[in-house]
């Protein structure tokens, strides 16, 4: 069971004359009073006590007295911590009567817990550190925020260069008036060539037959002398005659223009082959940044699993970026008493045993939030002990010129 605080007897340190408390076993013990009366003193007494002395205060003596300062907390495990005599020597009587010092203290004694402005003051991926140390997963987060950055910043890239090969590509011209490949000039030549053989091979039959019809004409003028001529000139005539009226001559008009025209239809054709390209590039790009989006969300789900398959001292209190987050809100976008409930439950958490925190100036806490966050701590069945610049009823006990106002014992409760 954690070691919380039965009660306290101070006297004679810093501002503080005499004042005795026995503070809640769980909730909020508010110590009020007005400013310089010796609130923070009542703290500043405890941390001493039990924290050694790096926490002694550097004027330990209240001003003014020659009696020497005056310590005696008893814990709830039964130990007595003193401090009393000329140099404010330190007696630890244990439940069996036995002598033992500070390094018994310190087995249960958060210095966390005795000076939680520290944690409170740290800078935000310090207390991400604290709260990582606790759970145990800090290396294996640390390595898994280190490639999210490198796949982050790769994806941003590929995106750039995607949208910057899109919009390359949209601005590029299109023309649905050419091949989809770029014509050979050698093969246009060729086929004209092949034309006008074949127009000279018609022109060649056409005079074969003017000649064989010359032929004829003679043959009919010497048909007596020549019949059998005649005849195989007739025979000759027809088949001429018949072979010529089937041919038909082809143009080369569209080859020549195309010719002419092939260096501005192969640029035509260059370009629409480019913006294919582009598009292309574009569309491999945008699945490389799909690929890694998805890896990036794969290595989100490996923070999120990591961070909430360990018991945290809080319910929605995580780590991102590097840095505590509570509720979706960064340290210095949490409301006071939200900060206040992290740190008391990160302190808690870092040393189970140690069942208390102390805490100085509540006065950011309205009475709601104050009645709250008294109810968190009962819950959590952890012990505070506050001060506050007030002389209200939330208060347990109130401090005037180092004296406690009451003159008993007083006993507090935790929710007002």
């Amino acid at each position: 069971m954690s070691v919380k605080i039965n009660s306290l007897e101070l006297e004679n340190v810093k501002r503080i004359r005499a004042v005795k408390i026995e503070p809640s076993a769980s909730g909020l013990t508010v110590i009020g009073g007005k400013n310089n009366q010796g609130k923070t003193s009542v703290l500043d007494s405890i941390a001493w006590a039990l924290g050694g002395d790096r926490f002694r205060p550097s004027s330990a003596v209240r001003e003014g007295s020659v009696i020497p300062p005056y310590l005696r907390i008893e814990l709830s495990n039964g130990l007595i911590v003193e401090r009393k005599g000329k140099n404010s020597d330190l007696k630890v009587i244990d439940p069996a009567g036995n002598k033992s010092g500070q390094q018994l203290l310190n087995e249960f004694i958060s210095a966390f817990a005795l000076d939680l402005p520290k944690f409170m003051n740290a800078n935000n991926h310090e207390k991400a550190d604290t709260l990582l140390q606790i759970i145990g997963v800090g290396d294996r987060l640390y390595e898994l925020e280190r490639i999210e950055r490198e796949v982050y910043n790769n994806r941003h890239a590929i995106g750039q260069i995607a949208d910057s090969k899109r919009k390359h590509a949209s601005e590029m011209p299109f023309y649905n008036d050419v091949p989809d490949e770029l014509i050979s000039a050698s093969e246009l030549i060729k086929q004209q060539q092949d034309i006008l053989a074949r127009n000279g091979e018609n022109a060649r039959k056409r005079l074969e037959c003017d000649r064989y019809n010359r032929e004829l004409a003679e043959a009919q003028i010497a048909f007596d002398a020549a019949q059998t001529r005649l005849r195989e000139a007739e025979q000759n005539a027809v088949i001429a005659r018949t072979s010529a009226e089937n041919l038909l001559d082809e143009s080369t008009a569209e080859l020549e223009k195309n010719i002419a025209d092939i260096e501005l239809i192969n640029n035509k054709i260059r370009t629409n082959l480019e913006k294919e390209k582009a598009e292309e590039d574009a569309k491999d790009y945008n699945n490389k940044y799909d690929e890694l989006t998805a890896s990036l969300n794969d290595i989100r789900k490996q923070k999120y699993d990591l961070l909430h398959n360990v018991e945290l001292p809080l319910d929605n209190l995580s780590v991102e970026d590097g840095e505590l987050t509570y509720n979706g809100f960064k340290w210095d976008n949490m409301s006071g008493s939200d900060q206040l409930r992290v740190a008391a439950a990160i302190v808690r958490k870092l040393n189970p045993d140690c069942g208390f925190v102390l805490l100085d100036k509540l006065e950011q806490m309205d009475i709601d939030t104050l009645n709250s966050f008294g109810e968190w701590l009962e819950q959590e069945g952890l012990q505070a002990i506050a001060t506050r610049v007030s002389t209200g009823d939330e208060c347990s006990i109130i401090i005037e010129d180092g004296y406690s106002k009451k003159d008993d014992v007083v006993t507090t409760g935790g929710v007002f």
